[in-house]
């Protein structure tokens, strides 16, 4: 039931684009009317210090019931007279859901000078409900592990990245997150949820390597992204626990022909060390790893995932992605096996709001799991 609106949405939008080749009049309809009004015309205003958009959308899942995000997106150029930076972007995620859920998230990528500087914030605040089935895949798997409780979740990760050669860039950062926990039902669990009682406090320092020959950040359709991430968090700085992080990041695309159409493939890896809170665990799952299961089910220390996407342009601002992959967890590097894989696949609609930024609706499908999307850009 829940793709139904998604699928008028889809509709009536391609119904207006193929009603717009015959008239002017049916150009001007009333959804197109509507999506201006919105700033959603797919055009960049640079008369406007911070050129919006906003959408809202629907979106369910097991915890949060059925829900309406609000996206406000924003293009904006710092410098008028760059023309080597890609448009900077703002983007804020709002939800509520009908159990009561609320949160904010917050993406900021900044270009500058000549695109020699990049300076990327993330910020999070919700209050809203989570899941925890304990560690490792044969826990996660059980449905009867399941403990429900209401999460209160504060993030703040910014970054300053600066150029060093023509396609690689250095950058430091830090990373703090707080979550808190009220609410605790473990009902017939058998998975010790004691560790959920404590809040967690995490600030760490950040320092990432990487080389970046896409063209663009917010929406690839050609190059690569190969970047390092390690963490380091440390009572010293404030953190409860010490424990370190790492990420290894690999992404290509490659545009078929001249068709636009985009296939785009990942292998990412998130290995932890030390003191890891139950919070900071490595995850999968959610809207950008592996789309398909519930996000805060799968959790251990170490995670793997590939996965590979076709990106099929169509009818004017429309697009459709099929994508499919694989991820696994364990306690350690050595324990992630092929015996222990979930596999994922699935179907989603795009709708360009602005140059490179692309609404996205999407439905995924995991080993018995499944959700459905709603969210600004790619998962990857």
């Amino acid at each position: 039931m829940l793709l139904i609106p998604a699928i008028l949405m889809v509709s009536s939008l391609l119904s207006t684009a193929d009603a717009g080749t015959n008239t002017k009049e049916n150009e001007t309809s009333w959804l197109d009317g509507l999506l201006e009004n919105l700033g959603a015309d797919g055009e960049y205003n640079q008369d406007k210090i911070i050129d919006f958009s906003v959408l809202p959308g629907p979106f369910y899942n097991p915890e949060m019931s059925f829900g309406i995000g609000v996206s406000a997106i924003g293009l904006y150029q710092v410098d008028k007279d760059d023309e080597v930076s890609q448009l900077s972007s703002l983007i804020i995620n709002g939800f509520t859901s009908a159990n009561g859920a609320l949160g904010v998230a917050v993406e900021n990528k900044t270009f500058l000078q000549q695109d020699s500087l990049r300076l990327y914030v993330d910020a999070v605040i919700a209050d809203a409900p989570d899941v925890y089935y304990g560690t490792g895949y044969h826990d996660n798997r059980q449905d009867g592990n399941k403990v429900t409780f209401d999460s209160y979740q504060l993030s703040l990760t910014p970054s300053l990245r600066k150029r060093i050669s023509e396609q690689s860039f250095i950058g430091v950062g830090m990373d703090f997150n707080y979550t808190a926990t009220d609410d605790i039902d473990s009902g017939e669990s058998v998975v010790d949820s004691s560790i959920l009682i404590e809040s967690s406090r995490s600030i760490g320092i950040n320092l990432l390597v990487n080389y970046d020959s896409r063209d663009s950040v917010l929406s690839p359709s050609s190059g690569r992204l190969v970047e390092l991430d390690s963490t380091w968090y440390r009572q010293e700085f404030g953190s409860e626990t010490d424990f370190n992080v790492q990420s290894l990041l690999y992404s290509e695309y490659l545009s078929i022909g001249d068709s636009g159409d985009v296939f785009a493939w990942q292998v990412h890896g998130r290995f932890t060390q030390g003191d890891v809170p139950w919070d900071q665990l490595s995850m999968l799952g959610g809207g950008g790893l592996l789309r398909g299961y519930n996000s805060g089910r799968y959790r251990d220390e170490q995670m793997l995932l590939a996965q590979m996407e076709y990106r099929l342009n169509l009818t004017g601002r429309h697009g459709m992605v099929f994508w499919a992959g694989a991820g696994a967890l364990a306690d350690e590097f050595a324990h992630l096996s092929t015996d222990e894989l979930l596999p994922t696949a699935g179907v989603g609609y795009r709708f360009q709001v602005k140059p490179k930024v692309n609404l996205r609706l999407d439905m995924g499908f995991g080993n018995g799991d499944s959700g459905f999307y709603f969210n600004v850009n790619e998962a990857f």
